[in-house]
């Protein structure tokens, strides 16, 4: 009897926990409301409120530390360390970054490349420009040994599908005048760039008998250069390159784009840092690169190159890799749109399109002395202690006196202290400005933590945490809760790299694996 009363009380308390359970999940589970913009029955677009559920705050930390790494290299006298870390918004990510230390056999000094790519219209020009863009400056400065007329581009267009060997440059052989350094870095960026507008181009032309009568455009969708060739071309980058010349001294920052690069100056005379600003955001909006267009074109476009601050209303950086809508003709557009996107829709020509191109890779390389510390140095004198490359998704959201500070904190004994209020870090870690910041777009920065958060082991993921919230967690799980695309009206793709470095004794020259923090301690 007991036995029979059971089994009906057991079938229904099975679906009554369940029920218990997913009531009780739900009430502990943090939402939030987000208007997000859709399409009406009329096909119009429209805003409408949706109800997200919110991260935790431990998949809010596991997402910002994701993708952050750091590395090491010991070098005699000195010990290199860089960080990277990255937070996507586009679905995949934009950005891309590179480094690589090409070292010397005997003696002191290396050379060191830290690049990062802010895509856009897709992943395919960042991501390629992550596996050549250092080598192609790297073999630029090579050539400047043997002939310094001559350039990369014969030996460097047979790998520009495939991705590169280890870059040997002979570091006694490699030029001090900074002027000569510079100008060979702006030959790589523009031959690569080059390379890849002609790419699509060249396929073309292969696929065609000079002996033919038939003028009509071959069907090229299935070749299999179609895609590799046409889509990193059509989508575009932003890049910002460093290069650590230790041997000589010097560092060159090349822009081409909106990412931007800041150095932290250590001046012990005053207890405080400089800020000092080593490149310009070029942008519609930037009063400079507007003038430099206007120049190149003629004067009765001079309304249309620049609108809304954008360059033929429509592209944002007004210097870029790929973007071959600005760059190539209407005509060669149309001619290979329909060669190689077969029924694939194109995207037309930018309206106004008359004299291309509106867009250069062409990077502003600027130049400064590199002072770096050593056992030897004075520890009375300014010395350059950390070097931020990031892309414009940081800059949105920090200045890049904000950015010193965090990284000058977290370098100099803030790092794990928990929260810091804003009112305090300027008089902890107090700033001057050196060279301004130019800036090249409208910025956010409404997002008015009141305190700073110093919790994060990694320089990198401490900035993104900091700008996307700080110590203000509930505003960070909401923001990092947006899905794309719906979250690239709220933030952009966000990339870091961070660059410092310290005295050290005269180790023998190791470089550690390039993990994640956590794992590298699993692994040790």
């Amino acid at each position: 009897m007991l036995g029979r009363v059971w089994k009906p009380v057991a079938a229904a308390a099975v679906p009554a926990a369940a029920g218990l359970y997913w009531y009780r999940s739900r009430e502990t589970q943090d939402y939030f409301d987000l208007q997000v913009r859709e399409r009406g029955p009329d096909g119009k677009p429209t805003l409408a409120t949706r109800t997200l559920p919110m991260l935790s705050m431990a998949q809010a930390d596991a997402r910002i530390r994701e993708r952050a790494v750091e590395h090491t290299v010991t070098r005699p006298g000195i010990v290199w360390h860089h960080s990277t870390a990255s937070v996507a918004s586009n679905d995949p990510i934009e950005d891309a970054t590179a480094s690589q230390v090409i070292r010397r056999d005997e003696g002191d000094g290396d050379m060191l490349f830290f690049a990062v790519m802010d895509g856009h219209g897709g992943v395919h020009t960042s991501q390629l420009l992550s596996r050549v863009l250092i080598n192609a400056v790297a073999l630029e400065l090579s050539a400047l040994k043997s002939n310094p007329a001559s350039g990369w581009s014969d030996t460097f267009k047979n790998t520009l599908w495939r991705k590169p060997t280890e870059t040997t440059v002979d570091i006694h052989a490699l030029p001090g005048e900074p002027t000569r350094v510079a100008s060979a870095i702006q030959r790589a960026f523009l031959s690569l760039d080059a390379e890849l507008i002609a790419a699509p181009v060249r396929v073309l032309a292969s696929s065609l008998s000079p002996e033919s009568k038939d003028v009509s455009i071959p069907d090229l969708s299935q070749h299999p250069l179609a895609l590799p060739s046409m889509l990193p071309a059509l989508s575009g980058s932003c890049a910002i390159l460093a290069l650590l010349d230790t041997a000589k001294r010097n560092l060159y920052v090349a822009s081409t784009g909106d990412c931007r690069a800041v150095a932290g100056i250590w001046e012990p005379e005053g207890g405080h840092w400089r800020v000092e600003v080593l490149s310009e955001d070029q942008t519609g909006k930037n009063p400079a690169e507007v003038a430099r267009m206007r120049s190149e074109h003629p004067v009765d476009e001079s309304d249309d190159v620049i609108r809304r601050g954008r360059v033929l209303g429509g592209l944002e950086p007004t210097r870029a890799f790929g973007d071959a809508r600005y760059k190539w003709s209407r005509g060669l557009q149309e001619t290979l749109a329909q060669a190689f996107l077969g029924k694939e829709k194109a995207r037309p020509p930018p309206p106004n399109l008359k004299t291309p191109p509106y867009v250069t890779a062409r990077p502003v390389v600027q130049h400064r002395v590199l002072d770096i510390p050593d056992d030897k140095s004075d520890k009375t004198q300014r010395a350059l202690r950390f070097i931020v490359l990031a892309t414009d998704g940081l800059w949105d959201e920090l200045s890049s006196e904000d950015v010193v500070r965090l990284v000058g904190g977290h370098l100099t004994g803030l790092k794990g202290s928990g929260t810091v209020p804003k009112s305090q870090l300027s008089s902890l870690i107090p700033t001057t400005a050196g060279s301004a910041t130019v800036q090249g777009k409208l910025v956010r920065r409404d997002r008015e933590s009141e305190s700073w958060a110093f919790v994060d082991e990694n320089p990198s993921a401490h900035l993104i945490r900091n700008a996307f919230g700080g110590a203000d967690t509930g505003a960070l799980r909401r923001l990092l809760s947006i899905p794309a695309p719906q979250s690239r009206r709220y933030r952009d793709d966000v990339t870091v790299t961070v660059v410092w470095w310290e005295a050290g004794g005269e180790q023998p020259a190791v470089a550690s694996v390039s993990l994640p923090r956590e794992e590298m301690k699993a692994k040790l």
